[in-house]
């Protein structure tokens, strides 16, 4: 199913084509379209992010793969962590070695003697582990992780693991995402160029020329002065506007300034601090970098160059993108430096290389560290070596910012999870939006970031009916269009290749491009230098395309800046792209942190990878990290003796609801408030031991870490749960803070004491209950607790999922996972332990109905008003267990696509690519009237003959009689099989029950169960 399907994507270094890509099957043979599925091709329901430069060139979503990695047992690049600590957690105990772990406030000293002595040391044991084994180190490391990383034999891998000096030996993995070879040659200017020259050797943009009036910043606390921020990446772009200015540097600061191919030492000016690039196990691995890459600190795609100067970009009064005016920009904190690590290569990059990077950063003496990298669909497990590093950076005072990832497809699918990153979404903070008015009237509200006509309407016409269908004219591909058929009009593509379409249809005539999506997509505009204007829902596109059907030679469109504030619910809002929580890799942390800017940003970009532009709009989570990564170099520069955990608490607890939702496995904390977070009042942080100690558990849960958020994902909802959170005061008078609990409905939450009295620098343990009371069990339940101070406050999200008969590690968003079962072999997870009762509705059948309709457009789009669309409307009573819709036909040639709507509201969509057997449900539905939409996207005659059929499954109801066998007592998180079989034989067709169990007089919702009488047969 494509919606159900697991997808392959790239994401949390988010870039245009990051896909989701559903299986497609090919259509039966014989059907039109010559086997093509209609219009829309077999794998046409990708989703796309446009942004960060890889969908920014035609053939952009082609790129390479990434390169392979090894697994946990087969010969390939590893990854071994040694047992004793490295210099940033070292607190002593060998013989003669001194502490080289800093104490807390202080910052680690690598030039120090201790520390070149305990260095010697792990030097020396490294080589005796190496030679050992007989293994060849590529790379070492000894700052923020201990360990090397090298190519290894099965059997070597089997020898480190029993040498008792090493710790763990993990498979190296490839992280970012790929991207195509650069648009422009790499033409740099001096290092000392001016302004002016700047601007002429990038095209015509422009950015903060002198002439301009503008109003600096003064540096200072602010501003993030004295801070260096450390951004692994794809590079720099030295030449930028944004990084232009000649600094000292900081004091302690020893990084240095690796020189290569198109990188010299002056292009170190002390905005750039320093430089350096790791790709040592690239090169070992695959011999050479990727097309179009260069072995320097230079930038060549633009992620690197955007993140930095969004992070600590220079105070610009305006910036102008292909002549047209975007205003002013800067990084969040202005005056802090930057040191780059280049890390990524083509996009992608080696864990063992991002650890050496990491390690450098800690050593050169970095603050702050944005890591906008991420893995597929997250995080697969807690404490790896890119976490440890990370934590050891923690440990040394370093906060470390991470993206969360780019899956708002899918829940749970967080980047960086751990503990002690402070890991960050992304929110919607400009509306850019666009309407097109089509010639009947309908207007649809999309987004664009160019100029658009407005005016009187064009005329409009469909690329598939404007060009070549076998060179891509449904998707507007380069050379597929014929220039008499576009020109002046309006052209409606399918997403594709955006930037490739736009330069087909400008170079051919046209007079604007909509583009719209058959399978819904993001929320995401990029500069075209040409009108586009992008509608990223599936319903959209339904009702443009089936419009154009309509009217193949007389439709028209007028495209105008601006909209009526509908596709966002409100600003600033959680940008749907962004990954949503739980984290699934532990039951008691909360992931994301918090959400920052982080769709259509401008910043600074690489003009080799970016058309020659020196700036550009980028979308992501990449792009929120760092900003908090800004806004935590502001503040360790207000505070300097603020802790990460620190830093990272004041942001989360000032942070405000975004509009829309206060959901926080979507918003996390909330938005982040920078003015407030400088002076929060409170801080929760956890202490180093907990931290070391969650690392160190191979099944780490969390709940228990002193963190300013509460997870209970699949907690024990018979019982109470009981936490604790110390509070500090970090403000400069005495304050009484009183509690108060917001949301979490069901749920019975006290907090003891209820109210704290806390003079500057001291601290406070008050004890947390959570009982589920009415809450739904397999549910998210969430809410907050908030600290009111007489001028402060402190707020904290709570989300809690009381486990009832299915684990999940995902969100409520309409799937329920484990709840349909059979009942000749039913199963159930209990989350609980204790005696175990059942009880069922018995069975009822699912009642099926004949109908036809007349044919609509062969593989088309769903728009519930289009030909080819049957409505069926059915009421749902109170107390109702579960619906089940179903959808068949006897027709091999026909595919039919089920919707299941609530009002306006899509409740679930099947839409498995070849198939009509289609189903929808919904467990313990809201009362009410429902409808059933089947969609022909397929037709095999002019007239579509179908069966529907639903069952209405109540929860109290008697049907016909059925035993249910299930075990006595059950043990939490086992699984255990049952029974409901029915006592006399069925007629034909399908039935559907409800089950129930309850423990110890807790009713706890069972299963929809299915069966049908072959099964007792």
């Amino acid at each position: 199913m494509r919606r159900l399907a697991i997808p392959t994507l790239v994401f949390a270094l988010i870039a245009g084509t990051a896909g989701i890509a559903g299986p497609a099957s090919a259509a039966p043979a014989g059907t039109k379209g010559g086997g093509a599925g209609g219009y829309f091709t077999p794998g046409s329901d990708k989703k796309v992010i446009l942004t960060d430069g890889a969908d920014r060139r035609p053939g952009g979503r082609n790129a390479a793969e990434q390169q392979a990695t090894a697994d946990e047992s087969r010969p390939g690049r590893y990854i071994v962590e040694l047992a004793e600590e490295p210099l940033t957690s070292y607190a002593g105990g060998s013989s003669g070695l001194a502490r080289t772990r800093p104490e807390a406030g202080d910052r680690l000293d690598v030039t120090s003697a201790p520390a070149r002595a305990y260095r010697s040391h792990l030097d020396a044991q490294r080589s005796a582990v190496a030679a050992a084994a007989k293994v060849q180190v590529t790379a070492a490391y000894t700052t923020a992780f201990n360990g090397f990383s090298a190519k290894l034999t099965t059997e070597q891998v089997t020898a480190l693991r029993a040498d008792k000096r090493v710790r763990a030996v993990t498979a190296s993995r490839a992280l970012g995402t790929p991207t195509p070879p650069p648009t422009a040659p790499i033409a740099t200017t001096p290092a000392t160029a001016t302004p002016e020259q700047r601007d002429q050797s990038a095209g015509a943009d422009t950015a903060g020329r002198p002439d301009t009036p503008g109003k600096p910043g003064k540096p200072g606390p602010g501003t993030g002065a004295g801070m260096v921020i450390g951004v692994l990446d794809t590079g720099i772009w030295p030449e930028s506007a944004s990084f232009a200015k000649k600094m000292p540097a900081p004091a302690n600061w020893r990084g240095t300034c690796q020189t290569g191919v198109a990188f010299v030492a002056e292009h170190c000016n002390g905005k750039i601090v320093g430089a350096r690039y790791f790709a040592d196990s690239w090169l070992a691995y695959g011999g050479t970098v990727p097309e179009g890459e260069i072995l320097s600190p230079r930038d060549v795609a633009g992620h690197g160059t955007h993140t930095a100067s969004t992070a600590a970009g220079l105070s610009l009064p305006n910036v102008t993108i292909d002549g047209r005016r975007f205003g002013p920009v800067s990084g969040v904190a202005p005056d802090a430096q930057i040191a780059v690590y280049k890390v990524l290569w083509g996009g992608m990059g080696y864990d063992a290389d991002i650890i050496a990077g990491i390690d450098a950063a800690v050593a050169d003496g970095v603050q702050v560290i944005n890591f906008s990298i991420g893995s597929q669909l997250g995080d697969w497990e807690a404490n790896t070596p890119i976490g440890i590093a990370f934590l050891n950076a923690t440990l040394a005072g370093v906060f470390v910012a991470a993206s969360a990832g780019n899956t708002g497809i899918v829940s749970g699918a967080i980047s960086n999870a751990a503990p002690w990153v402070t890991t960050v979404g992304a929110a919607v903070t400009k509306l850019d939006e666009a309407t097109v008015k089509l010639g009947d009237g309908t207007k649809l509200v999309g987004g664009s970031l160019d100029a658009l006509p407005g005016g009187d309407s064009l005329p409009m016409v469909f690329g598939e009916q404007a060009g070549s269908p076998d060179l891509g004219a449904v998707y507007c591909e380069p050379g597929s269009l014929d220039s008499a058929k576009i020109k002046g009009k309006v052209v409606a593509c399918a997403l594709s290749d955006m930037f490739g379409s736009a330069a087909e249809i400008k170079a051919k005539g046209g007079a604007a491009m909509v583009v719209f999506d058959p399978v819904g997509n993001y929320r995401i505009n990029s500069i075209f230098n040409f009108p586009v204007v992008y509608l990223p829902t599936e319903k959209q596109a339904g009702t443009l395309f089936n419009y154009l059907m309509r009217h193949p030679t007389d439709a028209k469109a007028s495209v105008r800046s601006g909209g009526d504030g509908s596709s966002v619910p409100g600003l600033p809002s959680v940008a749907d792209f962004s990954s949503t929580g739980p984290d699934k890799v532990t039951f008691g942390v909360f992931k994301p942190d918090l959400v920052a800017p982080g769709s259509d940003i401008i910043a600074a970009v690489s003009p080799a990878g970016n058309f020659g532009r020196n700036y550009d709009a980028y979308s992501g989570t990449s792009m929120a990290s760092p900003y908090v990564a800004g806004a935590a170099a502001i503040l360790r520069a207000t505070h300097p003796d603020w802790s990460p955990g620190a830093v990272a608490s004041a942001l989360r607890t000032t942070a405000t609801d975004t509009v829309g939702t206060t959901d926080p496995l979507e918003q996390g904390s909330g938005f982040i408030n920078l003015a407030k977070a400088t002076d929060p009042g409170l801080v929760i942080q956890p202490t180093a031991k907990e931290l070391v100690t969650f690392s160190e558990t191979a099944q780490p849960d969390g709940k228990e870490l002193n963190l300013p958020a509460i997870s209970l994902r699949e907690y024990d909802g018979t019982r109470p749960v009981t936490v604790t959170r110390t509070l500090t005061n970090v403000g400069k008078t005495k304050e009484t803070y009183r509690s108060s609990v917001s949301g979490l409905p069901g749920m019975k939450v006290t907090v003891s004491p209820a109210s704290v009295t806390l003079a500057p620098g001291q601290s406070a343990t008050v004890t947390i209950t959570v009982r589920r009371g009415g809450a739904p069990w397999d549910r998210y339940v969430t809410g907050s607790i908030t600290w009111q101070g007489k001028a402060h406050s402190a707020r904290i999200p709570v989300a809690a999922r009381p486990w009832g008969i299915t684990p999940r590690p995902y969100a409520d968003d309409g799937e329920e996972f484990g709840r349909m079962t059979n009942g000749a072999f039913g199963s159930v997870q209990p989350g609980f332990t204790g005696p175990f009762v059942g009880r069922s509705t018995g069975y009822t059948p699912m009642r099926r109905t004949s109908y036809s309709m007349p044919a609509g457009v062969y593989g088309g789009v769903f728009d519930p008003k289009a030909t080819g669309v049957k409505k069926v409307d059915f009421t749902v009573p109170a107390n109702t267990a579960g619906i089940v819709v179903e959808t068949t036909t006897d027709d091999p040639n026909t595919n039919l696509d089920l919707y299941l709507y609530k009002g306006d509201k899509l409740i679930y969509s099947s839409d498995r690519y070849w198939t009509s057997t289609e189903q929808a449900y919904k467990f313990l539905p809201e009362p009410g009237r429902y409808t059933a939409y089947v969609f022909a996207q397929y037709p095999g005659s002019p007239v579509v003959d179908f069966q529907l059929g639903h069952a209405i499954i109540g929860r109290n109801t008697t049907y016909a009689g059925a035993t249910l066998e299930a075990p006595a007592s059950v043990e939490r998180g086992l699984t255990y099989s049952f029974k409901l079989k029915p006592t006399k034989p069925l007629p034909e067709g399908d039935f559907w029950a409800y089950t129930e169990w309850s423990t110890n007089g807790t009713v706890v919702p069972g299963n929809l169960v299915y069966t049908q009488q072959s099964s007792w047969e």
